[in-house]
């Protein structure tokens, strides 16, 4: 009666399957067979990326002009027996159309990287040149609070007419202790003659 109540308590409860192992965490899934094969998708794009810019080149047109011309060339002037395409030249059309159907996906993977590429060296120098206009806003600020602070120190030239003038009193003292102070002193080209 026991294992009976015990199937009547999992129905209820909701765990009639068998129940699953649980996945460690700590530990690699184990590698699953796939049915397609897998491939490095950097390797694939600059593989196509080089056959793009052979594609683009003025030797692949040479090449092309070349195959095709001793392609008709052939299938022309050899003897019957030995040419593989008559005159509407039907496999060659087929092997152009079929290079042109896998040379088109391999430009646009080529442009599509390339296109990456660019977006992410556009973004680097976005980045590069608010940082540049943050350093020169910083630079600029700093500039400025320098000459308002240069503003409120003494210059050379300042000090130097302030030593004079204590010379001059130093000098004005008279012999009875009196000082003449810069403003009773007379001003004007005699005050030399003194």
């Amino acid at each position: 009666m026991a294992p009976e109540r015990e199937t009547r308590e999992r129905a209820v409860l909701g765990a009639t399957a068998a129940p699953r192992p649980r996945n460690r965490l700590d530990q690699p899934k184990p590698t699953r067979r796939r049915l397609l094969p897998e491939w490095d998708p950097e390797a694939f794009g600059r593989f196509s990326e080089r056959i793009a810019r052979f594609l683009g080149t003025g030797r692949f047109i040479v090449w092309m002009t070349v195959v095709v011309v001793v392609w008709v060339l052939w299938n022309v002037f050899a003897p019957r027996d030995l040419r593989f395409d008559n005159y509407p030249f039907i496999f060659l059309t087929l092997m152009l159309s079929l290079q042109a159907s896998y040379a088109a996906p391999l430009i646009l993977l080529a442009q599509n990287r390339q296109d990456d590429r660019d977006r992410v060296n556009l973004e680097q120098d976005r980045k590069q040149n608010e940082r540049s206009i943050a350093d020169t806003e910083y630079l600029t600020r700093e500039i400025a609070s320098l000459r308002v602070g240069l503003g409120e120190v003494a210059t050379r030239d300042w000090i130097r007419s302030e030593l004079q003038d204590l010379i001059r009193e130093l000098e004005d003292r008279r012999p009875d202790g009196r000082v003449v102070f810069p403003s009773e002193r007379p001003r004007g080209r005699d005050t030399d003659d003194l």
